[in-house]
């Protein structure tokens, strides 16, 4: 991992995205985190977006509570539903 206060960032986006192979970029302000620059695997475009969208997340923790509070709907029950 590497830390880079933003005051000090000079290298362009595309130098230090080719080095994050071997570990984070975290750019701070002030010495407080304030971004990220990881390595992706195994996801698509869809996915990382997804991810870390606020709102989606959000619905998703609430469909777990209610499912967790209230049952799920098998998959068969669901077909049925849609037929």
């Amino acid at each position: 991992m590497r830390i880079v206060e933003i005051a000090n960032a000079t290298a362009p986006l595309a130098e230090d995205s080719t080095e994050i192979a071997s570990g984070a970029l975290i750019v701070t302000n002030e010495g407080r985190p304030v971004a990220a620059l990881v390595p992706i695997e195994n996801a698509d475009l869809e996915t990382v977006s997804l991810s870390t969208n606020c709102e989606f997340i959000e619905l998703i923790e609430r469909s777990r509570t209610r499912v967790r509070a209230d049952g799920g709907i098998f998959s068969t029950d669901m077909r049925g539903r849609f037929e």
